[in-house]
């Protein structure tokens, strides 16, 4: 096979022959074809990227926003690897990680978004930022044993539980073969051009490196964090505010199903196509979410109003906690905040009593509280 995306190469020989793919370096030649569809889609894309960057900008709690929104990244792009784990499960402040594999999978990503979005402040995106944030997402989880931080020094492939080399749906490049790729790809994505549009520029980006899957795990989550960070770096988003891991959860089929499509007849089309509808739908949910928390904040804080002045900075300092941490103990919050456990627990009874906070289980002898409508806001696709 050899088409406009790239060749099969042929690999030892007899009982250990066996092909794997060679992708062609980017752009694709000839030149991706903008047809009327794609312009309209590319239209739209732009506009509600605009609008998400705009209201991001604005939002009060800017930052409360962007870090319980990685949060769910983190969780459903850990989903997509097979990740048996909600967002109560990461949230919850008796949960401890070490002991809960599936939460540490996600709290990991959690670092390694946070990681790399700092890291692209004093390093261009390169191979070095993409395997610093490797390191930092593999760290002491299942898959620590796969290199983590390091490219593969040996053959990988995709396939369903006990597929071989010779069965397997896709067998990406020869470790060989990783470097060359990586390091074109590397190039395209620093090559300063504006030929191509950034977003379509990203689906390459994210459609290549998924095909030369230079880890030994962990690939699906670092392809999709380099849409974000890559959108980051040429100033097309001005924070981490956009995640596409729900849109390609929800289209999973679809997404591997297109990706395929392009290795097998070069079609590099269809696929930008698909990835544009995703950007579309994932910006709109985000200014969605936005405008809800917004909302949600300003009905709980009118609430809070007529509180005694004695206690009400108190309140207010608890309200604003249980916005970064919607479910919460009293032990720990009584830490966070530096109040009395008996003060707390006040603090707490009266947001239970506004109806902003709601006791909802027990652990041992702690009681858990949990901010029911904002975990709504957050929950969706999850």
């Amino acid at each position: 096979m050899n088409n406009r995306a790239g060749k099969t190469v042929q690999n030892l020989s007899g009982e250990l022959a066996y092909n794997s793919f060679y992708p062609h370096p980017l752009p694709p030649e000839p030149p991706v074809e903008i047809d009327e569809e794609m312009r309209q889609l590319l239209i739209e894309a732009h506009k509600k990227l605009a609008l998400l960057n705009g209201l991001s900008d604005r939002i009060p709690n800017k930052d409360l926003f962007i870090s319980m929104y990685v949060r769910k990244e983190a969780l459903v792009s850990s989903q997509i690897e097979g990740t048996q784990c909600t967002l109560e499960d990461v949230l919850d402040p008796e949960m401890d990680e070490n002991a809960n594999a599936e939460v540490s999978d996600v709290v990991n990503y959690v670092r390694a978004i946070n990681y790399a979005v700092e890291r692209l402040e004093t390093l261009p995106l390169c191979s070095r930022l993409i395997r610093e944030t490797h390191a930092v997402l593999m760290n002491s989880v299942r898959g620590s044993d796969k290199t983590p931080g390091e490219f593969r020094t040996s053959q990988n492939w995709i396939g369903g539980a006990g597929s071989t080399l010779k069965n397997a749906r896709y067998v990406p490049p020869t470790p060989q073969d990783m470097a060359e790729c990586m390091s074109a790809l590397e190039q395209f994505m620093n090559d300063g051009e504006d030929r191509i549009d950034p977003l379509i520029k990203a689906a390459l980006l994210h459609y290549q490196f998924e095909t030369i899957h230079p880890f030994l795990d962990g690939n699906g989550r670092v392809g999709r964090l380099l849409i974000t960070l890559y959108l980051m770096s040429v100033n097309v988003l001005s924070s981490p505010v956009l995640y596409l891991s729900c849109y390609l959860k929800l289209n999973r089929i679809e997404y591997y199903d297109r990706m395929s499509e392009v290795r097998k007849t070069g079609n590099y089309e269809q696929w930008i196509k698909f990835f544009l509808c995703g950007v579309t739908e994932t910006a709109e949910d985000a200014v969605e979410a936005i405008d809800r928390l917004n909302a949600l904040h300003l009905k709980n804080e009118a609430k809070l109003a007529d509180l005694p002045t004695r206690s009400k900075q108190n309140v207010m300092n608890m309200f604003a906690y249980i916005e970064r941490n919607p479910i919460i103990g009293t032990v720990k919050t009584a830490a966070a905040l530096g109040l009395s456990r008996n003060g707390t627990a006040n603090y707490i009874a009266v947001l239970c009593k506004k109806g902003i906070l709601r006791c909802s289980a027990k652990s041992g002898k702690t009681l858990i509280y949990t901010y029911d409508e904002y975990l709504d806001i957050l929950k969706k696709d999850t």
